[in-house]
C-alpha cells in the first residue's frame, strides 16, 4: 500500500512539473507588451505626419519636432529649423508634431488652424505665418480671427477651412500627436528626436546645427 501511495505522489509531482513547464513555455511564446523607453520615438513617421525635405529613399537623417505654436522657445527655433531644413532638403526629413501646452491659451487654436490649412495643401505655409507672427496673436483674445486672415491670404476655401478647423477629426489629430509625444518622453517644448532618439536640449543654434550635420555624414 505504501508503495502504491508513493507511486501516485510521484506521478502527481511529474504532472504538476510538466503542466507548469508547458504554461511557462506558452507565456514565453505569447504576445509581449512592448517596453517603452523614455527618450525613444514610439510613433514612427508615416504619411499622416506633416513632413518635408528628403524622401524616404534619399534621406540620411530624420528630425522630428514636438512643438507648441505659442511657445517662445519654439518660436526662437523656428528660423533655425527652416534654415537647416532648406540647407539639407535632399538628405534630411523634418516632421512637425503638435504638443500644445495647457498654459498657452491660443496654442490649440493655432494647431487646429495649421491642420485645417494642411487639408488644403497649405500646412507649411500656415505654419510659417503663425510662427512669424507669434508676438501678434499669442496673448490676444482674437487669435482665431488672425488665423482666418492668414487663411484668406493663403487663398484657402474659407468655408472648408472653418469646417475642418472645428472638426473632431482635426482635434483628434492634434491630441494624437500629443499622446505620442507623452509616450516618447516629451516634457517640454520644443523637443527634438533625431533618428528616433531624443536630443539633449541644445545650448546654442551652432550646437544644434552641428549635431544635425554630424548625423548626416
Amino acid at each position: 500500500m505504501d508503495t502504491q501511495k508513493r507511486i501516485i505522489v510521484w506521478v502527481s509531482a511529474v504532472l504538476v512539473i510538466g503542466i507548469t513547464a508547458v504554461a511557462a513555455w506558452q507565456i514565453a511564446k505569447g504576445p509581449k507588451t512592448p517596453v517603452v523607453r523614455a527618450g525613444t520615438l514610439t510613433e514612427v513617421v508615416s504619411e499622416s505626419d506633416w513632413t518635408k525635405g528628403a524622401t524616404s529613399e534619399s534621406k540620411k537623417a530624420e528630425l522630428v519636432e514636438y512643438s507648441d505654436f505659442q511657445c517662445p522657445a519654439c518660436g526662437m527655433f523656428y528660423p533655425i529649423l527652416e534654415e537647416i531644413a532648406a540647407s539639407h532638403k535632399d538628405t534630411l526629413s523634418f516632421t512637425y508634431r503638435h504638443f500644445p501646452l495647457p498654459q498657452h491659451k491660443n496654442a490649440l487654436a493655432a494647431a487646429y488652424a495649421t491642420e485645417a490649412a494642411g487639408l488644403q495643401g497649405k500646412f507649411w505655409e500656415m505654419h510659417a505665418k503663425i510662427f512669424e507672427s507669434q508676438d501678434e496673436w499669442s496673448e490676444t483674445d482674437t487669435a482665431e480671427a488672425t488665423f482666418e486672415k492668414f487663411a484668406t491670404e493663403l487663398e484657402l476655401d474659407m468655408a472648408r477651412f472653418t469646417t475642418d478647423r472645428d472638426s473632431q477629426t482635426t482635434k483628434d489629430a492634434v491630441e494624437y500627436d500629443k499622446e505620442t509625444g507623452l509616450k516618447s518622453g516629451v516634457n517640454s517644448t520644443p523637443s527634438f528626436y533625431l533618428n528616433g532618439k531624443k536630443m539633449a536640449q541644445p545650448k546654442s543654434a551652432e550646437e544644434f546645427k552641428a549635431t544635425i550635420e554630424a548625423a548626416l555624414k
